[in-house]
């Protein structure tokens, strides 16, 4: 039986004025994959990002969600997105670890009604599914760079995404529990069934856990099993990118992290 088409992007481009920062880009998801997706900096992984959630309309080329042109998409609460929260969020907001995990169920309730209690057992189970259950009435500005990221992941998970889109959710998380971080991902896409594509720099992490790869740099290089990518020399990674790539690597047991 062929796993269902979560994503179809074709012959995408776009740009901001007149400079090209994603081109001619064709990807398909599949449903229960786990995506890698990288590339160095500038290489338009974020715009690739903001196009597949509707934030930005393409210049040219075809985008769908679950068979669905984006354009006429209504369900988005079966897209969860997880940002770059930890590196950048304000520590004194004043609100609970439970609060803040039931905001994701605006999706489900409307903007204006009331959280029932519904909400709150479906957003306790959430924090569980990540461990976080027992921060539930912890201030959201008293926890660690990756225990905030796990509360991130709980609010999109409340909302019961099928796919669940992370844009460097490991910026700000303390290298000695960036490996527990990817376990949990790892779980979720395994366990729970839910599609992940998670944008990375760690490259030699991301392929150790991801089922599939995507290179890219303003196109995509290579879309394929993480296992192929990882038999890559560097001189065949350069290619790929049609000039010298530097890899970043992390030792994940010390904490440090470097260039090559």
């Amino acid at each position: 039986m062929n796993a269902k088409t979560i994503l179809e992007m074709s012959d995408v481009s776009f740009k901001y004025d007149k400079e090209t920062v994603v081109q001619n880009v064709s990807l398909s998801i599949k449903e229960g994959e786990f995506l890698g997706l990288v590339g160095p900096n500038g290489s338009g992984k974020s715009t690739l990002i903001k196009l597949m959630l509707g934030l930005l309309k393409p210049t040219a080329g075809k985008i769908s969600l679950f068979d669905q042109p984006i354009r006429s998409f209504k369900q988005w609460e079966d897209i969860g997105f997880v940002s770059q929260k930890a590196n950048s969020f304000n520590s004194g907001f004043p609100a609970t670890v439970l609060e803040v995990v039931k905001m994701g169920r605006v999706s489900k309730t409307g903007m204006f009604r009331f959280f029932t209690r519904r909400d709150k057992e479906q957003s306790i189970e959430a924090l569980k599914t990540v461990e976080m259950e027992d921060y539930l009435h912890h201030n959201i500005g008293e926890l660690s760079g990756g225990q905030q990221q796990r509360v991130f992941i709980a609010r999109a998970l409340v909302s019961e995404p099928k796919f669940l889109i992370l844009d460097e959710p490991t910026v700000g998380v303390d290298a000695r529990h960036v490996a527990d971080f990817y376990d949990l991902l790892e779980k979720l896409n395994k366990e729970k069934g839910i599609t992940l594509l998670m944008v990375s720099h760690d490259i030699g992490t991301i392929t150790e856990h991801a089922s599939h790869v995507v290179c890219m740099n303003k196109t995509i290089h290579f879309h394929g099993h993480s296992e192929e990518y990882k038999a890559f020399s560097d001189d065949d990674l350069n290619r790929l990118y049609g000039h010298a790539v530097q890899q970043l690597t992390h030792n994940h047991h010390n904490g440090e992290a470097g260039e090559l």
